[in-house]
């Protein structure tokens, strides 16, 4: 099993010098006395739960952190419908790998995309996940205020900065769904303080448009200044279509940050239509990015962007920064097990990744 890398940034204390000199003088005298031989046995133990702590994933924030999105933007264009039990299974394999942030669903009509119909459901049970933030994506304040109902820890919120693409993929224009987002942003601020959802407003197409062709910088600038200004939590830069190359990343990253200041969080949404997605989260790594969106087996791509192919793949990104020394904290074996329960309702051509294909190498395993 390949096991997380464990974060360099921190190191841990060893054992308190007492319990060394406790746990000594037990194993001297554990067969002389049943007193003793208890007390062995009870700091064997807790060296072991100590170290067992020590080795966690959830132990320490990760390198990088990774939102699974295959749940919502991994299933939003299929034409088949994936049962609420299997989206509820996925979420759990996702979760039991260690996962720290699932796109779980889209408060959207049913009528605009069918595949979540079934939201309220499949939301209800991965709330109860505990171990990582479940978000949703809302379209506008109606489908906000459903979330806020649900009970979502994290709402992410889409504008493109192709005018052409936004009408098309919420039939609004840009100028009235930044309206959309300061009346999302003014129903979380209407919640109690300790129960308002974190707010990332995404911006699509910010490198490139299959309708439009090339996104000005000026105009992804234009979008992620007004989020800033409308009160969101992070903002997010959306490749939408996948024409992204290394260079364009940090070039349009570092736009971003002096037009929104270097205390916004960001992050990057890839999708790997032209196979430079990992190269373009490497990039973005060098840019100054620590959080990025990936969907198991490569599922996604949105409904109103022709030509567009599924998300980078979260199995191979996982491994690419593990191998890279860059914690995710995720277990890849587990995460791995999530294309069983895709692959009993998905067309296998849907289903993509290298390590699916090739395995993971022997050589790079770690004993277990």
């Amino acid at each position: 099993m390949i096991r997380p890398a464990r974060c360099s940034a921190r190191s841990e204390p060893p054992l308190r010098e007492a319990g060394c000199r406790e746990l000594s003088e037990a194993v001297i005298a554990v067969h002389a006395d049943f007193e003793l031989d208890r007390l062995f046995h009870r700091l064997f133990f807790k060296a072991i739960i100590y170290n067992q702590a020590r080795e966690s994933p959830m132990t320490h924030a990760p390198d990088v952190l990774i939102c699974e999105v295959g749940p919502r933007d991994g299933l939003q264009n299929l034409d088949v419908f994936v049962p609420t039990e299997a989206k509820c299974a996925l979420v759990d394999m996702i979760a039991a790998a260690g996962v720290r942030e699932i796109d779980a669903g889209s408060f959207v009509p049913p009528k605009v995309v069918p595949q979540f119909a079934d939201v309220d459901a499949v939301m209800a049970y991965a709330l109860a996940h505990k171990t990582a933030t479940i978000g949703a994506l809302v379209p506008n304040v109606k489908g906000a205020e459903r979330a806020i109902t649900a009970g979502v820890n994290a709402m992410y919120f889409v504008i493109s900065a192709s005018e052409t693409h936004n009408r098309a993929n919420v039939r609004r224009s840009i100028e009235e769904q930044l309206e959309g987002f300061r009346a999302v942003r003014a129903a979380i601020d209407a919640c109690p303080a300790d129960q308002r959802p974190h707010l990332m407003g995404a911006i699509s197409t910010s490198f490139g448009c299959s309708l439009e062709g090339e996104v000005s910088e000026a105009a992804v600038c234009r979008v992620a200044r007004a989020f800033a200004q409308a009160g969101a939590d992070e903002i997010g830069l959306a490749d939408t279509v996948g024409y992204a190359t290394p260079k364009l990343i940090r070039q349009i990253v570092e736009a971003v940050r002096r037009e929104v200041g270097s205390q916004m969080t960001l992050r990057l949404h890839l999708h790997d239509t032209l196979g430079a997605g990992l190269a373009n989260a490497v990039a973005g790594l060098e840019a100054g990015i620590h959080r990025f969106d990936a969907a198991v087996s490569g599922l996604g791509g949105c409904p109103f962007a022709p030509g567009a192919r599924g998300n980078i793949v979260t199995e191979d990104l996982v491994f690419m920064l593990e191998r890279m020394g860059l914690s995710t904290g995720i277990d890849l074996d587990r995460l791995m097990q999530t294309r069983e329960i895709l692959a009993r309702h998905i067309p296998a051509r849907h289903l993509t990744g290298h390590l699916h294909e090739a395995g993971i190498p022997k050589v790079l395993r770690r004993a277990a």
